[in-house]
């Protein structure tokens, strides 16, 4: 049973989350709160909550550097092969300098600048639905430690 239970847990955490993005996604018509790099996300946030990769820190400040350097090309440079390559390992290093690795956000460079994004993506999808997973896998690991100790007096 203990086997099951949090891998079922974490199918029902990234459920949850991407439902919840997904349902404000399609109910509000000014704005979008999916991307595909959340799926992503939600493998870390809800498979491996106590990885480093699934913190807080790195979920927010991950993808919201990595999207403002995608948004900057868009922008100021300008899209094409070298610069979404070039994006991408600004985006790389940026993770790495500011200690906010989340390997999905590594992502949004090119999702941004394939799409033509500009700076009102930064707050949706990216800041409003990375807050939303962060907030949903901090409640699933409430409703982990609850269940784990209620699993060991069984």
């Amino acid at each position: 049973m203990k086997t099951l239970f949090l891998p079922i847990l974490a199918g029902m955490g990234a459920f949850l989350g991407i439902a919840l993005l997904s349902f404000f996604d399609a109910s509000v018509m000014d704005f979008a709160l999916l991307m595909a790099p959340f799926g992503a996300t939600a493998v870390l946030v809800f498979g491996v909550p106590e990885s480093p990769l699934a913190q807080a820190k790195n979920v927010i400040g991950g993808h919201l550097i990595t999207a403002s350097i995608g948004i900057i090309f868009t922008l100021y440079i300008g899209v094409s092969p070298l610069t979404l390559a070039l994006a991408t390992g600004l985006a790389v290093t940026a993770m790495l300098l500011t200690k906010t690795t989340h390997p999905p956000a590594g992502a949004n460079p090119i999702l941004i600048m394939l799409a033509g994004e500009g700076w009102s993506f930064l707050v949706t999808p990216v800041l409003i639905g990375a807050v939303l997973l962060v907030l949903v896998g901090k409640l699933m690991l409430v409703v982990k430690r609850n269940g784990v100790s209620m699993l060991k007096r069984a």
